[in-house]
């Protein structure tokens, strides 16, 4: 008769038990998120977005591709230089079926011997260049080693100057506030794309030690770097004034930290994500900068081949060999849209309003 008493009791104590398990569970992953770093909080949620890890990947093959491009052309095509004449037919310059099939008699275009895959084959993915008969594949991985360097280059020189200038701006506040703050206005204002035509063409051969397109990159890498760090040191100044009142860096003030120590040791390292950040956001821009160069002709001088020149010569023979056109085209869409939107994830994944 007294095992149904004992069985009430069984149930309430498997409930407490249960209620227990439950909390001492959300103890733990509460516990778990609290001890886990601001890095490893963010890279859990950048895992998550499938959009920016797969940017990521296609950024890294990007650099890969840029870095390992001599040994690409020698697997996959032809040295970007190279001419193969033998392609392309000699009254219309565009490659053909068979090159040596003469033009009608009345002068009109050959349609039906034109070929209208640019030339691809095995040895040439992505065909010839109409005139030259240049391996259009090469010369796309080449020019992405242009693109990338000058990109990369003009990102670190404005990073630097900006967030120099912008934390010493933020930090100090005052009259030296303002000064570096007027010059970030004159500096947005300025006519950038007219400045670097301008200067491009008149910069003496031979300066620096520089000359042919070492020159042409070094001047691009300065224009666009020391012209555009206005917008890193707005995001700068702007963290420093939030920071500078935080406890961390009275409590370094209070201890006797002269000012460098708290610039570069204490507030410095609470910008680096921001940093990082924008400069994945900046990189794109640089890179339609310098195509844009080049499309006007004072970028890279030829051969080298760049992106924007490859579109700047592709417009005279876009009609008859719309794909001289397209690729070189898909391969500045395609580097831009990843580099933005692996920003993007970033930006998401470093922000503390985001939730996990």
């Amino acid at each position: 008769m007294s095992a149904p008493s004992h069985a009430p009791e069984s149930e309430e104590q498997a409930e407490q038990d249960d209620v227990v398990n439950v909390t001492a569970q959300a103890r733990k992953a509460r516990g778990d998120s609290e001890n886990r770093s601001l890095r490893q909080i963010a890279w859990q949620r950048l895992r998550k977005d499938k959009v920016a890890m797969i940017s990521g990947i296609v950024v890294v093959l990007l650099i890969l591709a840029a870095i390992f491009a001599p040994l690409l052309t020698k697997w996959f095509g032809y040295p970007p230089t190279l001419f193969h004449q033998d392609l392309i037919h000699p009254d219309t310059g565009l490659p053909y079926k068979d090159p040596n099939l003469p033009p009608p008699s009345d002068g009109s275009m050959p349609t039906e011997n034109l070929d209208p895959w640019g030339g691809m084959s095995a040895d040439h993915l992505l065909g010839v260049e109409p005139i030259t008969g240049r391996d259009l594949f090469s010369r796309i991985v080449y020019g992405a080693r242009i693109s990338l360097l000058v990109a990369f280059l003009s990102t670190v020189v404005c990073v630097v100057l900006g967030t120099v200038l912008g934390i010493i701006a933020g930090y100090k506040g005052g009259w030296i506030d303002t000064v570096i703050s007027r010059a970030m206005d004159v500096f947005l204002a300025f006519p950038l794309m007219l400045f670097a035509i301008a200067l491009v063409g008149v910069i003496p051969e031979g300066i620096l030690g520089l000359t042919g397109n070492g020159l042409r990159i070094g001047v691009i890498v300065f224009i666009i770097g020391f012209f555009n760090w206005p917008y890193v040191a707005r995001i700068v100044r702007g963290q420093t004034l939030s920071l500078r009142e935080r406890e961390f860096v009275e409590a370094a003030r209070s201890l006797g930290a002269g000012n460098r120590h708290i610039l570069f040791r204490e507030i410095l390292p609470n910008l680096v994500t921001p940093i990082i950040v924008y400069s994945t956001l900046l990189i794109p821009t640089n890179i339609l900068f310098e195509a844009a160069l080049s499309f006007l002709g004072v970028g890279i001088n030829p051969p080298t081949p760049s992106w924007g020149k490859m579109l700047s010569d592709a417009v005279r023979v876009a009609e008859n060999a719309p794909y001289f056109v397209i690729f070189p085209g898909l391969a500045i869409f395609i580097t831009v849209l990843a580099f933005n939107l692996f920003g993007d994830g970033l930006r998401d994944a470093f922000d503390p309003k985001t939730s996990d």
